[in-house]
């Protein structure tokens, strides 16, 4: 009897076993990767509808914020940060962003709006933002209950410029006026391509040579 044939059955059984083992794990998470493409998929559509409602709701807000102080103060900030025509560049930022965010907001030519607002943010960058580096959060000291915080940098704007582009290259999200218009379209094309057999009917009729 050979000596090493319990040895060699032995590793062909743990051979065997790790396959099965294997498998079983493989299957499993062929399974689940099944199961989470089946959740994922009918929510797929409401993946931008969180970033629009946010970049929205955030350019209305400062908007309103510098509509509530009056023009002539924001106007005071860009003229001193050496902004040319700062009355009227105050004026194009607050409209654009109140109009802006509500139109992002409401889903409303996202693409056409998303165009002053990058510009606003880009203007922003260049003007305010850029000196301080990098990040918008910067957190100097915490004292008495209250933390301070240095110069914001550009970090906040690029991730809104980010977010605007994303919005605009991707489908309309739903609750949307963009969906709304996008689904008007469809159908009037769809209707547009039927095939009438009455009609064709009765022009060949028309037609016929007598």
């Amino acid at each position: 009897m050979d000596p090493f044939a319990r040895f060699r059955g032995s590793q062909q059984d743990g051979a065997i076993h790790f396959a099965v083992q294997a498998e079983r794990r493989m299957k499993t998470r062929n399974v689940t990767s099944c199961i989470s493409q089946e959740v994922r998929a009918p929510l797929t559509r409401y993946a931008m509808l969180p970033l629009r409602l946010i970049v929205g709701y955030s350019f209305l807000a400062h908007g309103l914020a510098k509509w509530s102080k009056g023009s002539g103060a924001f106007a005071a900030i860009l003229h001193a940060a050496g902004v040319p025509a700062p009355h009227l560049m105050a004026w194009i930022t607050i409209v654009t962003e109140v109009l802006g965010g509500l139109a992002i907001l409401l889903g409303a030519f996202v693409s056409l709006v998303s165009i002053p607002a990058v510009i606003l943010l880009i203007v922003a960058i260049v003007t305010v933002h850029l000196p301080y580096g990098f990040s918008s959060i910067k957190l100097m000291s915490f004292s008495n209950g209250q933390a301070h915080f240095g110069q914001p940098g550009y970090e906040c704007a690029l991730l809104y410029i980010a977010s605007i582009v994303a919005l605009v290259f991707s489908d309309p999200s739903p609750w949307s006026v963009d969906s709304w218009r996008c689904h008007q379209n469809c159908t009037a094309s769809l209707d547009s391509c039927i095939w009438r057999p009455s009609s064709t009917r009765s022009s060949r009729r028309t037609t016929r040579p007598r």
